[in-house]
């Protein structure tokens, strides 16, 4: 009962961040928000556009709801059911679908974390893939990534505040909400500490094997850049 909470509570921030927009709409907006925003080269040799609210919520959307979760979370659960973790769940189809609604909900709640602090301190946390070539400089593009974001306009990295809560307010959801009561703060810590590497695994994966929607605003990018180079395009 606990986890389904959990999940409903979930479903109820993401309503409320759909709404978030329409509430910001008599407030200054970010200029990178605009619609006519222009593609620009980050220091690092990113060609960025900012994304619009709606584009960053769906990414949000994806990384909660669509399927990657759905399959990282059976993954884990199938992990913690061969390591019977934690053996209160025992084993079976019970215990397996407690195990994977644990891991998806700590992944819910990390994600949404990460996607609300974000919109607060106005950062784009998308993934985007790199643009340079050779597998060291993609590998540390990859890792850079997992405790970095994009910020303003011209989208300038900065360490990212909610690339570093999110994994652990998940541990923390699922240690104080649906864990056995054994499990303190310093379980939470240990697994959070997996939950962020396993956020640097994600990133390597999208890095060179997996096209996500995200690579759709890379095209974007390139596209708004071959159809209007003269559209404030920096080098």
């Amino acid at each position: 009962m606990k986890v389904q909470r959990i999940l409903l509570l979930m479903l109820v921030i993401a309503e409320l961040i759909v709404l978030l927009p329409a509430a910001k709409a008599e407030l200054p907006t970010d200029p990178g928000d605009s619609a006519v925003a222009v593609a620009l080269r980050t220091q690092d040799g990113l060609l960025y556009t900012r994304p619009t609210p709606a584009k960053r919520f769906h990414g949000y959307a994806f990384d909660t709801f669509g399927p990657y979760p759905f399959v990282a979370a059976a993954v884990a659960a199938g992990l913690d059911q061969a390591g019977r973790t934690p053996p209160e769940w025992r084993q079976g189809a019970a215990g397996y679908g407690k195990r994977f609604a644990s891991e998806f909900g700590m992944a819910a709640v990390s994600t949404t974390t990460r996607y609300a602090l974000a919109e607060a301190l106005k950062e784009d946390t998308l993934y985007y893939r790199c643009e340079c070539k050779g597998m060291l400089p993609r590998l540390r593009h990859a890792v850079i990534s997992t405790v970095t974001a994009r910020r303003g306009g011209d989208g300038h990295r900065v360490i990212s505040i909610p690339a570093f809560v999110a994994p652990y307010a998940g541990t923390m959801a699922a240690v104080y909400g649906w864990y056995p009561s054994r499990f303190d703060a310093r379980d939470a810590f240990r697994m959070g500490n997996y939950n962020l590497l396993g956020s640097v695994g994600g990133n390597i994966v999208m890095e060179f094997f997996y096209r996500q929607p995200h690579s759709l605003f890379h095209r974007e990018h390139s596209n708004q850049a071959q159809g209007a180079p003269d559209a404030g395009l920096q080098r």
